[in-house]
């Protein structure tokens, strides 16, 4: 039996976790944009997507290279860039981990066009009008060498 006065714990808090891909050759990093997903669409984004459930955030930056881009990435291929935890001005929040690849295998390649209208490479230092905010965000903190941030939080 619970005392009248204890107060009911509130759920813990959840979060989407995104594996974010930084490929950067000549000083350029490849966007994607987004199309037909119900998602940021129109904006230009890193290759990403969502953790699923029973794999790691790693196997999840591997997967969305070779699912949206077709290349191949090794894990040990892989250099933690940024973790952010960022919420939209309507309150959605997510957290996002930002993988820079050393290398790949293949060229990449708009392989899911019924997600993505179009990628291209855009100067680090010049991102295309219309990039997400969220890969705004990562993209300038990665350039800094800043580790982690936190946006539209108070």
């Amino acid at each position: 039996m619970t005392p009248a006065n204890a107060q009911a714990k509130p759920a813990p808090y959840t979060s989407i976790v995104d594996a974010l891909l930084i490929l950067v050759r000549d000083g350029k990093v490849l966007l994607a944009q987004r199309e037909g997903t119900g998602y940021a669409d129109g904006c230009w984004n890193l290759p990403s997507g969502k953790l699923e459930a029973d794999e790691t955030i790693t196997h999840a930056a591997v997967r969305e290279g070779r699912e949206e881009i077709g290349v191949h990435i090794a894990e040990s291929d892989l250099g933690f860039a940024h973790l952010i935890h960022y919420r939209n001005r309507l309150g959605d929040a997510r957290v996002g981990v930002f993988f820079a690849a050393r290398q790949w295998k293949g060229e990449p390649y708009n392989a899911e066009p019924h997600k993505c209208s179009a990628i291209g490479w855009f100067p680090l230092e010049a991102l295309p009008e219309g990039t997400y905010p969220y890969t705004v965000e990562g993209l300038a903190a990665y350039r800094r060498g800043v580790p982690f941030s936190t946006v539209g939080w108070r």
